[in-house]
């Protein structure tokens, strides 16, 4: 299979390094070409206009879910238009009592080409296949609901 790598860069800014006197802040290179500013959730004294790790959490298992979803689509002859989510990651303590995303809720919104519809169950019927197939889902387990709009 696969390897599939990013790069990380970080420097310390200031003098020393102590606790709650240090940036967080960093660099994540993908594909030797983009590079996106991360830092620690707002709540742990990141900067808010930086993306956090949780976020890219819920953005890699949005994606893969979109892109399963649209394989399954196509695959079943279903014509998507468009494809939008909104996938917010809950922090909290896990049943070991460690912080950590507890959930990852997705809300897709799926249009199709003009006259074609499917019925709520069936559109509910292929999101779930699309998260059982999903590789980042099956990495989370059962952290995952998904909230069809």
């Amino acid at each position: 299979m696969s390897d599939l790598a990013i790069a990380l860069h970080w420097h310390r800014a200031s003098p020393v390094l102590q606790t709650g006197a240090y940036s967080n802040e960093h660099t994540v290179q993908y594909n030797s070409r983009y590079d996106l500013l991360v830092d620690s959730a707002p709540d742990w004294g990141g900067d808010p206009d930086n993306t956090n790790p949780e976020q890219a959490l819920a953005s890699a298992l949005s994606s893969c879910h979109m892109m399963t979803f649209l394989a399954l689509a196509a695959k079943a002859g279903w014509p998507v238009a468009s494809y939008h989510d909104y996938a917010e990651a809950h922090l909290g303590k896990n049943p070991k009592g460690q912080m950590s995303v507890t959930r990852i809720d997705l809300h897709p919104v799926v249009r199709f080409d003009t006259g074609f519809v499917v019925s709520t169950e069936e559109l509910a019927q292929m999101q779930d296949r699309a998260h059982r197939y999903c590789f980042i889902a099956n990495t989370l387990a059962d952290s995952v609901e998904i909230n069809i709009l």
